[in-house]
C-alpha cells in the first residue's frame, strides 16, 4: 500500500540593509536582505517545514535551533538538503512542491525559474515537479510595506 503524506511550512523574516537577498537557494541583486540567524532564506525555509510536517517531525526550529552558533550564517539549502535525506531514510519520496513567495519587493518573475531548479537539485527530483509562485500584499501589513518578506510551502510525500 501506497502511504502519501502531506505537509505545509511557514516563514517570514524582517527585510534588513547589508545582507543578501537569498531565496530558494538563489541570491537576488537587492540594496537589502533577510534578518535571520542563517541566510534567512524564507522560501527554504517554508519547504524544510512542509517536509517536516509532512512526516510529523516537528519544525525547523527543532532540528536547526537558532540558539545553535553552528548554523550561524547557514546556507539554508543545507537544511533543504538534511530534511530531504531524512525522508529518503524514512522510505519517502517528494512527489511535489508548491510554495509562493510574498515580497512587494524585489519583483521575483526573472528568478522563478533558477529557484525551481534551485530547489529541485537540492531535493534529487525534477524541476516540473517544484512549483514556485510569486505575490505581492497589495502595500498591506508588514509585507506590504516592504518590510518583511514571506514564504509558504506545501510538500507531497510519497512511500517508496
Amino acid at each position: 500500500m501506497i502511504d502519501i503524506r502531506q505537509g505545509i511550512g511557514y516563514d517570514l523574516h524582517r527585510i534588513v540593509e547589508g545582507r543578501p537577498l537569498i531565496i530558494g537557494g538563489v541570491e537576488i541583486p537587492s540594496p537589502f536582505g533577510l534578518l535571520g540567524h542563517s541566510d534567512a532564506d524564507v522560501l527554504a525555509h517554508a519547504i524544510t517545514d512542509a517536509l517536516l510536517g509532512a512526516l510529523a517531525l516537528g519544525d525547523i526550529g527543532q532540528h536547526f535551533p537558532d540558539t545553535d552558533p553552528t548554523y550561524k550564517d547557514s546556507d539554508s539549502m543545507f537544511f533543504l538538503a538534511e530534511v530531504a535525506e531524512m525522508i529518503r531514510k524514512k522510505g519517502f519520496i517528494v512527489s511535489n512542491i508548491d510554495s509562493v513567495v510574498i515580497a512587494e519587493k524585489p519583483k521575483m518573475a526573472l528568478y522563478i525559474d533558477k529557484i525551481k531548479f534551485s530547489v529541485a537539485a537540492v531535493l534529487g527530483i525534477e524541476p516540473n515537479r517544484v512549483s514556485v509562485k510569486a505575490k505581492t500584499n497589495e502595500t498591506v501589513d508588514s509585507i506590504g510595506e516592504g518590510r518583511s518578506i514571506a514564504a509558504w510551502a506545501t510538500a507531497l510525500l510519497v512511500s517508496e
